[in-house]
């Protein structure tokens, strides 16, 4: 009897893990590229950490982001919406305000909101973008306990800051210090706190989007490159060293057998491939994937993206199966055993049996949209078939990726069916929105400064 007691005790603490609902940690590197990345062919910028992850777990070669620019790419993630949907689909502010993005509105459901009522703790850190604290999009609104960093994605471009947002208050700064100490601190911290109860933490990093800052070169400190060779570098490091400290945490609190961390890039690299940065650490990894930030090209909407959850989520494993940003939400549904509400439907599709080694959903479609500048752009994937709509009216392109990864040959003028199919994707995928007109409007002429300055 005592033997079969002992039995037991030894064995509770293993069946509160297996049965447990898992914490869940989304890491969201902003503009971090496929190419930046060792386990994905990066040879000049050291990625140990993030290599390891992808050792340990399951590395993916097509996950798709929201849409090639951050807030909407981050809506998408958030609410298990393309943005054909969402409430946001460019950077832009609502009128009369000089703080934050166009905010999520009071009815949009979040992924946050999902596992709160599950009983989860939960927090962003990093960059939100999404909502002013006084706008229905205010993280503190959308289901998270607790903020910390930058509200406003337009503040996130400086690295020593004035202030940074704890909550809804002001911390004020001496404008010397790197935010991102600050920042992964107060994740370290957070995380020791939830050691006992499930938690979903959303660490949005603002590593490595420009401006370029660094406090520390580090290992790059005397190679013979440029400044921003060297800086960019660092910062991609420091993402590494920071996510590496994330996992130890983990392991050190003996949650890592009972923590999903998913890892991706918000969007794809801000730099065009034939740019300074581009070309030195080859982000196009040979050519391989065209385009780049706020474009629909490959290169533009797959991410970075990594899997770790020990004995569940398959270790080693590099898959070429297809999966979007959208997914998260139900992902993040099932594991927490949350019955989403009757009357929301999200455009993902759950992902917990491919995260354990099976296949990836079936779907019909993908679709992304983006409206930045003067033209929006289009985007759709039906099986390996791409297409691509460069604006209103701009003609539709299409590629085959499992022959032309690249995106190089326009197969649209022979194959005038799948331009159609596309064409039907495109309209039932778009719902029309007055706040994202999808209109070309007019570019605004510049005025002439010479002009002036000559009648003066």
């Amino acid at each position: 009897m005592r033997t079969f007691i002992l039995f037991l005790a030894l064995l509770a603490p293993l069946c509160g893990q297996l049965f447990a609902k898992p914490n869940i940690i989304f890491i969201l590197a902003d503009d971090v590229a496929q190419g930046d990345l060792g386990c994905y062919g990066q040879k000049l910028i050291k990625t140990p950490n993030l290599d390891r992850m992808a050792a340990e777990g399951t590395r993916y070669l097509q996950a798709y982001c929201g849409t090639p620019v951050c807030a909407p790419s981050r809506t998408s993630l958030m609410t298990g919406l393309h943005c054909g949907h969402t409430p946001s689909r460019g950077n832009k502010k609502p009128p009369g305000t000089s703080e934050g993005q166009w905010p999520l509105a009071a009815k949009t459901l979040t992924v946050a909101e999902v596992l709160k009522g599950q009983g989860y703790a939960t927090a962003c850190m990093g960059k939100w973008g999404m909502g002013y604290f006084d706008t229905t999009g205010s993280p503190l609104k959308k289901g998270f306990d607790h903020f910390f960093g930058y509200n406003c994605q337009s503040k996130a471009h400086n690295y020593f800051p004035p202030y940074l947002d704890n909550d809804d208050k002001r911390l004020p700064l001496d404008g010397k210090t790197y935010a991102q100490h600050l920042i992964q601190k107060e994740v370290l911290d957070w995380v020791r706190k939830q050691k006992d109860r499930p938690f979903f933490l959303f660490y949005s990093v603002t590593l490595p989007h420009g401006k370029y800052e660094i406090d520390d070169l580090g290992i790059y400190k005397d190679k013979p490159w440029s400044e921003q060779e060297k800086t960019y570098a660092a910062m991609v490091t420091r993402l590494d060293t920071d996510v590496g400290a994330l996992l130890a945490l983990l392991k050190q609190l003996k949650i890592d057998r009972n923590t999903l961390v998913m890892f991706a890039g918000d969007n794809g690299s801000s730099f065009n491939p034939t740019s300074e940065i581009g070309k030195f650490f080859d982000q196009s990894m040979g050519g391989k994937l065209r385009g780049f930030k706020r474009t629909m090209y490959e290169g533009g909407l797959r991410q970075a993206a990594l899997a770790r959850w020990p004995g569940v989520v398959t270790a080693g494993r590099v898959t070429d199966e297809p999966w979007a940003f959208w997914d998260f939400l139900p992902t993040a549904a099932e594991l927490a055993v949350a019955k989403l509400p009757a009357s929301f439907t999200p455009d993902g599709y759950s992902l917990v049996s491919f995260l354990k080694g099976g296949p990836a959903p079936k779907r019909d479609y993908f679709y992304w949209e983006l409206h930045e500048g003067s033209r929006p752009l289009q985007a759709c994937r039906f099986g390996n078939w791409k297409a691509v709509k460069n604006g209103p009216s701009a003609p539709i392109e299409i590629y085959d990726l499992s022959k032309d990864e690249s995106e190089t040959s326009n197969l649209a003028a022979s194959r005038p069916d799948l331009v159609t199919k596309a064409e039907s994707i495109m309209r039932r995928a778009h719902v029309d929105d007055p706040n994202w007109p999808m209109q070309e409007t007019p570019k605004k002429k510049k005025k002439n400064v010479n002009a002036k300055k000559s009648r003066l």
